[in-house]
């Protein structure tokens, strides 16, 4: 991956869509080659944060130049606290886009589950845009706060869980694809950890092709801080340890390549 420079990209709009949940659109020339599955690296303005925030792309617009995110806010005083205060005009510097993202020509002719869960579901939007097969988007919510739920319908045959059963199928995605008879050949998956190890299991044991995005597992999201290693099959040719770092060899896996 060629190394990626410092941009100051702009605030086009920002708006609150759920409980902690902020969507930003960036006009940024990371949006010329961002795929589904990639992330960027936002810095913040405050000189005691020195690392940055990487955060998943949810939607891409090359021809406006611009992309989307939507993120959780993760606490007062954080980066993404201080990233939900900026308004149109602002400025904030990125890099990107980085990581490796979904592998789109996988699912060509094939009946398909893109499933998210939590801060996991924006990035199977972009992925779910740009897919041309038989998708079966599959997300997990906390309760009624559905966000991107209108977009997720225009893109597919959409099916919701919920932990609290206000929307959809009580519990998890997994629950989901049991209560409505679901099949598939192919999985995309980013959520939690307990929710991909849940997939990784059910694709295995199926022998069902499945990429799983270990997303919320990094920190710095530039291959710095060693904090989102996590074990792999095969020995890093780096280090020869079984580790892969994901937010420079990810944060999308082949399951199998990987545990978790």
């Amino acid at each position: 991956m060629a190394d990626k420079r410092k941009e100051n990209a702009v605030v086009v709009s920002q708006e609150q869509i759920a409980d902690h949940i902020f969507s930003m659109w960036l006009q940024t020339e990371a949006s010329q080659t961002a795929k589904p599955g990639q992330f960027i690296s936002m810095y913040t303005n405050d000189g005691t944060k020195l690392l940055p925030r990487p955060i998943s792309i949810c939607e891409i617009n090359k021809e406006a130049g611009q992309l989307r995110v939507v993120y959780r806010v993760t606490g007062e005083n954080t980066g993404t606290e201080q990233f939900s205060r900026a308004k149109a005009g602002d400025i904030i510097p990125v890099v990107g886009p980085l990581g490796n993202g979904f592998p789109l020509e996988k699912a060509e002719g094939k009946k398909v589950f893109l499933m998210g869960g939590g801060i996991g579901v924006p990035p199977i939007l972009e992925l779910a845009k740009q897919l041309d097969c038989e998708k079966q988007i599959v997300v997990g919510y906390r309760d009624a706060n559905t966000f991107l739920k209108e977009q997720f319908e225009a893109n597919g045959a959409l099916y919701i869980s919920t932990e609290d059963g206000s929307v959809g199928t009580k519990g998890n995605v997994m629950n989901a694809i049991a209560e409505n008879g679901l099949t598939a050949d192919i999985i995309y998956a980013c959520g939690p950890t307990p929710m991909l190890r849940a997939i990784k299991n059910f694709a295995e044991e199926n022998g069902i092709e499945c990429y799983i995005s270990l997303e919320e597992k990094m920190a710095c999201g530039i291959g710095a801080c060693l904090a989102c290693t996590c074990k792999s099959k095969e020995k890093d040719h780096h280090t020869n340890v079984h580790n892969k770092r994901i937010c420079k060899d990810g944060p999308v896996f082949l399951s199998t390549e990987v545990e978790i």
